[in-house]
């Protein structure tokens, strides 16, 4: 039998006439249970912020990307292309040309990320379910067409249907190869191509993207045998972190092979930061509710002197009368939390089965704040609890144990 718990059970149950102490107990155990709550919720939307985030970008990113360590192109040929195809878990490779480009439409025109890429591009990703006008394909019955952001077209007022005004596009020559010239048309680039699709993903992509085939902007940006990427799809079922590591040891030391996570390291990482920070914020919140447990406990220390000295005197030792305070500040945080743990696991699930409050935007990407719930979230704030409540009751539990029975009594 547990004597210490038995005895802080008796202490927390008392029927006697409430008072302060009582008072103080109930209020530690509601600021446990409300700052328990509030960070199991805050930490779920924040899990559901990041799910968001790999959701919007997976339909645009590929499984693995390879970029040169050193520059922002590499040179590639036959060979070396096919090498990469022929390692175990490749399911396709699309070549990439990305830098900036100025597309010109009647009199307007705006910086543009242009992104050329070979005709398996879709079949990476589903980009092509993302398009609202028109159609995603890049080359149609022989001809070139560009695929546009619905931000590109907004700024721009480009219409698909108009079949006789095409875009321009114009690109930096390089230096080597621009003669003498007073007119600055001459050391640009320049071609032309139609729109034939528009799409929406997210403002970033929507705002700045017009995807074109690779040979138009590779003959654009005088790219010649160099890629700025390669994008890789993953065989269905075989693991993208075992095939990243098979085509590091392909590529070398002179290639960056990175997985959609890497793809958006700062974005991620600066919602585990602010995620890290939310967590420490709500533990203060957390350690300063349970400060009540401390001050509840030297109360009752000093209300339950003479039954600590019969006990002394009974034969309980320190360590005894040290562990009923411990407990009895336990059950005052472990109820609270419980209390808390649930309330938080209702409201989140609430919230992710109808949704109830919404981003409150229309323009929003979702139309309810997303929450997903992760098991590690609760484990952390239980044994943050724990942790806080040893550190308010260990100097109340000491106190207790060191009255002396032949004073007191």
């Amino acid at each position: 039998m547990n004597v210490p718990l038995l005895i802080a059970k008796r202490y927390f149950r008392s029927k006697k006439k409430r008072n302060i102490i009582s008072i103080i107990s109930n209020i530690s155990m509601i600021g446990v249970a409300v700052g328990s709550a509030a960070l199991i919720i805050v930490l779920s939307v924040f899990n559901g912020l990041e799910d968001l985030i790999r959701s919007i970008y997976g339909s645009f990113d590929p499984d693995l990307r390879v970029t040169a360590v050193k520059g922002k192109s590499f040179e590639t040929d036959a060979a070396f292309l096919e090498r990469l195809r022929k390692t175990p878990g490749v399911e396709l490779l699309t070549e990439v040309i990305e830098d900036n480009a100025l597309l010109r439409y009647e009199n307007r025109q705006k910086v543009i990320k242009l992104k050329g890429v070979t005709n398996n591009f879709f079949g990476q990703n589903k980009i092509d379910s993302s398009v609202i006008e028109g159609d995603y394909r890049l080359r149609r019955n022989g001809y070139n067409y560009a695929l546009i952001g619905r931000g590109v077209q907004y700024e721009l007022s480009i219409r698909v249907q108009n079949a006789i005004i095409p875009m321009h596009l114009l690109y930096p020559k390089n230096k080597k190869n621009v003669a003498l010239s007073l007119d600055p048309e001459d050391a640009f680039n320049e071609k032309s191509i139609m729109v034939g699709g528009v799409f929406v993903i997210e403002k970033q992509y929507d705002d700045n993207y017009v995807f074109v085939p690779l040979n138009f902007a590779r003959d654009l940006m005088d790219y010649g045998a160099r890629r700025t990427s390669l994008e890789i799809k993953v065989v269905s079922g075989e693991s993208v972190s075992r095939v990243q590591k098979r085509l590091k040891e392909v590529l070398g030391s002179d290639f960056n092979v990175l997985d959609s996570d890497e793809q958006h390291v700062s974005l991620l990482r600066a919602v585990k930061v602010e995620k890290m920070f939310v967590f420490l914020t709500f533990a203060f919140i957390l350690l300063i509710a349970s400060i009540n447990i401390f001050f509840s406990l030297s109360m009752l220390v000093i209300d339950k002197k003479k039954d600590i000295a019969i006990l002394t005197a009974m034969g309980a030792s320190p360590k005894i009368i040290r562990n009923i305070f411990l407990a009895e500040g336990g059950l005052v945080a472990i109820i609270g939390a419980i209390t808390g743990l649930l309330a938080g696991f209702i409201v989140c699930w609430v919230q992710q089965t109808y949704g109830i409050i919404s981003m409150g935007m229309a323009t929003a990407l979702v139309d309810a704040y997303p929450v997903k719930m992760h098991l590690v979230d609760f484990l952390l704030t239980g044994l943050t609890i724990i942790i806080i409540t040893l550190l308010v009751s260990i100097r109340p539990a000491i106190k207790a144990a060191s009255v002396d029975p032949k004073t007191t009594l």
